[in-house]
């Protein structure tokens, strides 16, 4: 079998090979006129081992902890709780039907097909291709890696509409929309026969597949789940920033393994993600601090964090494709849009994402698909485009790739949320909800008197 991944993305140019973020695990096939032997580097399996554990540190406990401080305490237990029950599911679905409908080596533009249903054909021996011409990974390790992002984007959806949502029917709709929203956007874009992939749309670590994904499907939540009772009256402040701050920290140490750990194998370009990873958080933070702090007169542990995660957000599709100096100006940027965004837009709309779900996800993962068509440009600092393409050409591929996938997120989750509302409802009662979701969801209280 051949490596369709890159072997596709030769056509592209070098800067291609990175776009295709090496999402195709096929065997290696030998160059008749120049045979390759595949080899398996052990310093690139380590990496990738520990990158695969660093995201999974994200959603546990990192996510679970930086949403849960974000809500009052009587609803802490219960986003710890969709965090952990989204992250067991989603593992299950991949194993079963999700690595096949994501990366199954169907050639349709939209999905993978069914050719590695319940992981058929995946031994300890079959490899995944990395970046360098011959080199592989176990596809095990790429099946793990490429799960746990496939975990993470269902649960940041949750903190739209957190404290407000029945558990029963979180969990039915991560189960009907990582299987219609994510594995076809995740094919679509990383997956070499997929559509925007074929477009030379660039999404290194997510910004598209993750990030847009949750916030859009957050959005859709927000509105057709509806405010909480209380909303705009009530107090619904943070019940613990001290909480949200260590989740938030977490987030940032395990961003490295979703960022760096793209690059697929321990080389230079995992080395340039890791180092935008670290400027495009601190323009953020820096950004989000300053303007707050003009703004309202003070600056807030709250936007401090929020600004963490808004450039850690923007980096993610640019992380291996720009440079440092591009990448705090792409984070700063978006840090600025996001505040605007959760401070004056959401404000005037009326609507309640509760976490700021598309306010920093949605929001911040478009800014940043589109900055990294901007900043890759080697006059800018990034390793430049693939032959033939300019910026302008760049950026009108990764607008319309944005466009798709809200599209397809938008239209699709609101399907699946109206189904949803049918057969099990989305709300729980008024008096359940004013209870607390975490006593009257699971019979349980985080703190107790």
């Amino acid at each position: 079998m051949a490596r369709t991944g890159l072997a596709a993305a030769a056509g592209l140019g070098a800067f291609g090979v990175l776009s295709a973020f090496a999402q195709e695990t096929a065997p290696v096939a030998a160059d008749a006129a120049a045979p390759v032997v595949a080899t398996v580097d052990k310093g690139d399996v380590a990496w990738m081992m520990v990158s695969t554990i660093l995201v999974l540190f994200m959603i546990l406990p990192g996510l679970a902890l930086f949403y849960g401080g974000l809500v009052r305490a009587k609803n802490m237990l219960s986003v710890l709780m969709q965090c952990t029950m989204i992250t067991a599911v989603v593992i299950v679905i991949w194993v079963l039907w999700g690595y096949s409908f994501a990366f199954g080596g169907s050639t349709s533009p939209y999905w993978g097909g069914l050719g590695k249903l319940f992981l058929a054909g995946v031994t300890p021996e079959s490899q995944a291709a990395t970046f360098s011409d011959g080199v592989m990974i176990p596809e095990f390790v790429f099946i793990c890696f490429q799960m746990t992002f496939a975990c993470i984007t269902p649960a940041l959806i949750v903190g739209a509409f957190a404290e407000r949502i029945k558990f029963s029917a979180v969990i039915l709709f991560v189960v009907l929309w990582v299987t219609l929203v994510y594995f076809p956007i995740a094919h679509m874009v990383w997956d070499s026969n997929g559509l925007l992939f074929g477009w030379g749309a660039l999404d290194f670590a997510g910004g598209t597949v993750v990030h847009i994904n949750a916030g859009i499907a957050g959005l859709v939540g927000a509105l057709l789940v509806g405010k909480r009772h209380g909303y705009g009256r009530d107090n619904m402040a943070p019940h613990s920033m001290t909480l949200t701050m260590v989740g938030a920290s977490i987030l940032f140490v395990g961003w490295f393994g979703f960022n760096a750990g793209s690059n697929l194998e321990a080389t230079g370009g995992a080395a340039l993600a890791m180092i935008n990873t670290f400027t495009a958080t601190a323009g953020a933070v820096i950004a989000w601090v300053v303007i707050e702090g003009l703004a309202r007169g003070k600056a807030s542990m709250l936007g401090g964090a929020s600004g963490m995660v808004a450039g850690l957000v923007a980096v993610t599709p640019a992380a291996g494709l720009i440079g440092p100096i591009g990448a705090i100006v792409l984070g700063a940027l978006a840090s600025a849009v996001c505040y605007w965004f959760v401070a004056v837009v959401k404000i005037k709309a009326g609507y309640d994402d509760s976490l700021d779900v598309f306010g920093i996800h949605g929001v911040g993962g478009i800014i940043g698909a589109i900055g990294t068509g901007i900043f890759t440009s080697t006059s800018l600092g990034g390793i430049g485009y693939a032959e033939g393409v300019t910026m302008g050409g760049q950026v009108y591929t990764q607008i319309l790739a944005v466009l798709v996938t809200i599209v397809w997120c938008g239209v699709v989750s609101a399907i699946l949320y109206k189904l949803v509302d049918v057969v099990i409802g989305l709300r729980p009662t008024t008096e359940a909800e004013t209870q607390g979701l975490d006593i009257t969801s699971h019979g349980e209280v985080a703190y107790h008197s």
